[in-house]
């Protein structure tokens, strides 16, 4: 399917969304109805969140209750939460099995969009991973699809484009201001992608450890040569987990450890003992702390990029 087919399509299916968001003019709108008026978008993630808030420029209310210290992916909504999505004018779901909360509760076939139809059929497929808990979600595993697609930039591009075809569909008078924008998002996720894929070049197979079965596309889209674990940046890993780190390097010697987010420093201490340097690359699922997914892409990017450069200098 094509980009250009897929904005098509999903312009049409929403369309008798839109015709349903006008309001009567048998009567002048006031400043309370107009605000009643105002549609709303709830994403499941940050990057899909934040592709809203661009493409929009405020004209839609986003909505991402997700707290900051939870993943979204695994994130379990309130009741309340839940009839957020279900009054939702729009749904924007990230596919690949992300947010399965959504297949047990009752939410508007209509009111979904999949942003991941332009790629459905490069979608990684993945065996079933160990149980682990991490967080507040408490106990999952890694299996069946991986989720994080938006870490390659080129399907976070597709995205964005669903994204844009969705709002315009519903707010079909800001079509043109909607193009332009996605326009510009596109050229930044664009710029982002070509760092990346040239520090991949730059890298040529370097062995590179991952902390977390998180980084498949970013691997796959970037030619990174990266063996995955189960750690997390909070717990310490145990005599075991140290002792199959250390076999595993006998036969895959990594010196680099991409991280989501700063270990702890006895962890950074015993793996420079090993001779292994920690990077973090935050996978964006949700809001980062400072600046937005694309300065947050970025400073994964150029911290890479500049990993990479300091390795072909040595």
């Amino acid at each position: 399917m094509t980009n250009q087919t897929l904005k098509v399509t999903l312009i049409l299916g929403v369309l008798s969304l839109a015709a349903g968001c006008g309001q009567s003019t048998s009567e002048p709108e006031t400043e309370e109805t107009l605000e009643e008026s105002r549609l709303s978008v709830f994403a499941v993630n940050y990057p899909l969140a934040y592709f809203a808030e661009i493409l929009s420029a405020g004209d839609v209310d986003v909505g991402f209750p997700i707290p900051p210290d939870v993943d979204p992916a695994f994130w379990q909504p309130s009741p309340d939460e839940v009839i957020g999505y279900q009054q939702a004018d729009l749904i924007l779901l990230n596919g690949a099995g992300y947010a399965g909360w959504l297949d047990r509760v009752s939410v508007p076939t209509r009111t979904r969009v999949d942003t991941s139809l332009a790629y459905q059929d490069q979608l990684i497929t993945l065996d079933s991973g160990p149980v682990h808990s991490h967080g507040p979600e408490g106990a999952h595993s890694h299996d069946e699809q991986a989720f994080t697609t938006w870490l390659d930039l080129s399907f976070a591009a597709a995205q964005a484009e669903a994204v844009a075809a969705a709002l315009t569909a519903v707010l079909p008078t800001s079509a043109t201001a909607i193009d332009k924008r996605l326009e510009q998002l596109t050229a930044e996720l664009n710029e982002l992608d070509a760092i990346l894929r040239q520090t991949g070049q730059s890298l040529a197979g370097t062995p590179l450890l991952f902390s977390h079965p998180v980084y498949q596309y970013l691997a796959r889209r970037y030619q990174l040569n990266g063996r995955a674990l189960h750690w997390e940046p909070d717990q310490l890993p145990d005599a075991g987990e140290w002792q199959a780190l250390d076999e595993l390097r006998l036969e895959f010697p990594a010196v680099l450890m991409l991280w989501e987010d700063a270990p702890l420093p006895a962890i950074e201490a015993a793996l420079a003992e090993r001779g292994i340097r920690v990077l973090v690359f935050r996978p964006l699922g949700n809001r980062p702390a400072a600046g937005d997914f694309i300065s947050a892409m970025r400073a994964n990017a150029l911290a890479l990029e500049q990993w990479g450069r300091t390795l072909g200098s040595e």
